[in-house]
C-alpha cells in the first residue's frame, strides 16, 4: 500500500475518545490524510474537531466523497470497547473495497478472514491490512539483558493518552540528539510508526514475551526506548494486558498517565480509582514483583480544561505525588523528559 492517501473512518465518533486511532494518526502520522469520513462532523476541518490536531483534512460524509478526493485507503479510526466489527462499519468497508480502496483496521475482528470482504478485495485488486495481526511464533520473555534503556507509560485508565505521551517524549528526545525510539504496542501506534505489535491481540501466556520481543527489536533501532502502555492495572477488563507489558518489558522507569479529574474507570463507573499517590505506589509495587522501576513523572491529560484550570491540575498532581507533573501534549515534554532522564540508571 505504498504511496497511499488515507481516508480515516470514524462514523460519527470523531470527537469521542473511542476515535483514538483517528486522533493519533491525525496528530502524529506521517502518511497523507486526505479526509475524515464522519457524517456527524462533515463540512468541518479535522482541526476544529480534534484537540491539538493541526491537520487541515476536511471531514466528509461518505466513502464516495473520500474516493473522489483521491483517497486510496480507508483506515478505521475507532477503537471501541471489545474491538469488534459492527454491521454498519462492515457495510462501509465493503463499499470501500468495491470502490477500489484498500482497507486498514485495528479491530480484534480479522477482516481478512471475512469471506465477503476478502472476495471484494480480490475482485477489486486491493488489500486488507489487519493492524492487530501478531506473529505466530511468540513465546515467553528471554532471561537476557535488553541492551537499551526502557521507559514505559502506565495509566490509571484506558484511552487517556499513554501513546501520545511517549510519542511526545520520543520527539523531544530525538530533538536533543538522543537515540530515541517509539515502540508501538497497539494498533494506533502500529498505524503511525509502521512497526510494532498490538499486544492485546496476543494469547495471554505470551503478552510478556511480546513485550520482550518489542523492546529487543527497538534496541536494534536505538538505545532509549519509549514503550507505549496499554490499559491499567485498575481496569476490570484490561489489567492482564497491562501487567504483561509491565513485566515483559523490564522497564527502567515509568511515566504515570492520568486524566485530570477522573475518579473512576471510564467504562466501569462503579470501579473507583485510588488517589494518585496510591496509583504510583501500586505500579511501583507491581513492577517490583519482577524488576524494580520507579514512576519518574506524572503525565496529565487536561483535555476539556482551559489553560488556567489545566495549570492548576498539573500543580495539584505534582503537589499530591511529590513528582514532576505536566501535560506534555498541551505544554510541552521538556519537564517530564528531564525527570525521566534523571531517573534512568547510569
Amino acid at each position: 500500500m505504498s504511496g497511499e492517501r488515507l481516508a480515516v473512518l470514524t462514523g460519527g465518533q470523531l470527537a469521542e475518545s473511542y476515535a483514538k486511532t483517528a486522533h493519533g494518526v491525525l496528530r502524529y502520522g506521517t502518511r497523507e490524510v486526505v479526509c475524515v469520513i464522519d457524517p456527524v462532523h462533515a463540512g468541518r476541518p479535522a482541526v476544529d474537531v480534534v484537540p491539538f490536531c493541526a491537520s487541515p483534512a476536511p471531514v466528509v460524509a461518505d466513502v464516495a466523497t473520500a474516493r473522489d478526493l483521491g483517497a486510496t485507503t480507508v483506515l478505521l479510526g475507532v477503537a471501541p470497547l471489545g474491538g469488534r466489527l459492527t454491521a454498519a462499519w462492515r457495510e462501509t468497508l465493503l463499499a470501500a473495497l468495491r470502490m477500489g480502496l484498500h482497507v486498514e483496521a485495528g479491530l480484534h475482528t480479522d477482516l481478512g478472514a471475512d469471506p465477503e470482504l476478502a472476495a471484494a478485495a480480490r475482485a477489486a485488486g486491493v488489500g486488507i491490512r489487519d493492524l492487530r495481526a501478531v506473529p505466530a511464533d511468540l513465546g515467553v520473555p528471554l532471561a537476557e539483558p535488553v541492551g537499551a534503556q526502557v521507559v514505559h507509560t502506565v495509566g490509571s485508565d484506558c484511552a487517556i493518552g499513554k501513546m501520545s505521551v511517549v510519542l511526545e517524549l520520543d520527539r523531544a528526545a530525538r530533538a536533543r540528539g538522543l537515540g530515541s525510539v517509539f515502540v508501538a504496542t497497539g494498533q494506533t501506534g502500529v498505524a503511525i510508526s509502521g512497526w510494532g505489535m498490538a499486544v492485546d491481540h496476543v494469547i495471554s501466556d505470551f503478552v510478556a514475551g511480546a513485550a520482550d520481543r518489542l523492546v529487543r527489536e527497538g534496541a536494534d533501532r536505538g538505545d532509549l526506548l519509549w514503550l507505549e502502555g496499554q490499559g491499567s492495572i485498575y481496569h476490570p477488563a484490561y489489567s492482564g494486558v497491562t501487567l504483561g507489558l509491565l513485566h515483559g518489558s523490564s522497564a527502567d522507569a515509568l511515566v504515570l498517565c492520568h486524566r485530570a479529574g477522573r475518579t473512576a474507570v471510564f467504562d466501569y463507573p462503579g470501579t473507583a480509582l485510588p488517589p494518585l499517590p496510591e496509583i504510583v505506589r501500586g505500579y511501583e509495587q507491581a513492577a517490583g514483583w519482577v524488576r524494580p522501576a520507579r514512576v519518574a513523572a506524572v503525565a496529565l491529560n487536561t483535555a476539556g480544561l482551559d489553560d488556567a484550570a489545566a495549570r492548576r491540575a498539573v500543580d495539584d498532581a505534582a503537589a499530591e505525588t511529590g513528582l514532576v507533573a505536566d501535560d506534555v501534549v498541551r505544554f510541552g515534554a521538556a519537564r517530564v523528559l528531564d525527570a525521566v532522564l534523571a531517573a534512568l540508571p547510569g
